[in-house]
């Protein structure tokens, strides 16, 4: 993939999952990668196995402190931060009549509050340097909607609408902004839904037009072209990755 040789990306949620798949393939197509998660010793874990010039980085999206601590130290490390992919997310399935505040809050602040704190962090160094690559990973739940997920499809619609809004503001500067919206994925979180609904998981790989629930590095490979150079005259966009489960 052309361009991602010399290029540090910083990766929220890298520890595991699409977040640990999108390291992995960022390190492989040549860049650096700040693997930042709220489990700091699985991040260094994550780096350690990946290897490379890869390091762990404790951060806690819904924290400032925390965002700033990690960005700053991500920064002191490699110098600068080329890209940011905020993949960090968090959900609790269930209907919306019986979800409490306290879920709603949660859901929030790591699904939207989460990217617009980290987004923040890192642009003004792309702003200077007149360069920079943003991809957040919402969900097809921001587009369509999905039962049992009221407040996440609403965060996830916003991290959309975030982009959208900040890719027409930075785009004179060269900073590229897009989202991408995985489908049911293989991850640890659809392992515990499918844990308290064991049919679950059968009822989404049926539903897919290919016939499977996605894998992490079905993601990570539409995120890795949108921070390269092959993706230059793309930004505002959003990208669905689920098997056309969604075809929006």
């Amino acid at each position: 993939m052309k361009g991602l040789a010399g290029r540090i990306a910083l990766v929220t949620g890298g520890a595991r999952g699409i977040g640990r798949a999108i390291c992995e393939r960022l390190a492989a197509e040549g860049a650096s990668v700040a693997i930042a998660d709220i489990d700091g010793d699985g991040a260094k874990r994550a780096a350690a196995e990946i290897g490379g010039r890869a390091r762990g980085i404790a951060l806690d999206v819904t924290d400032s402190a925390s965002v700033r601590n990690g960005v700053g130290e991500a920064i002191a490390h490699f110098g600068r931060i080329d890209a940011l992919v905020n993949n960090a997310g968090w959900d609790k399935v269930e209907p919306f009549v019986k979800a409490k505040e306290e879920t709603w809050d949660k859901v929030l602040a790591i699904n939207l509050r989460g990217p617009i704190a980290v987004t923040r962090a890192v642009l003004d160094g792309m702003l200077e340097r007149r360069a920079g690559w943003i991809v957040s990973i919402s969900s097809d739940a921001g587009r369509v909607g999905s039962s049992g997920e009221v407040v996440y499809s609403a965060a996830k619609a916003g991290v959309i609408g975030f982009s959208k809004a900040l890719a027409r503001e930075v785009a004179r500067s060269n900073v590229h902004v897009n989202v991408v919206c995985p489908g049911p994925t293989n991850t640890p979180l659809l392992a515990e839904v499918g844990a308290d609904n064991p049919k679950l998981v059968d009822a989404l790989a049926r539903a897919v037009p290919f016939g499977r629930i996605g894998e992490p590095a079905d993601l990570a490979g539409a995120v890795a072209f949108l921070i390269s150079d092959d993706a230059a005259f793309i930004t505002g966009q959003t990208l669905s990755v689920s098997g056309g489960l969604s075809m929006v």
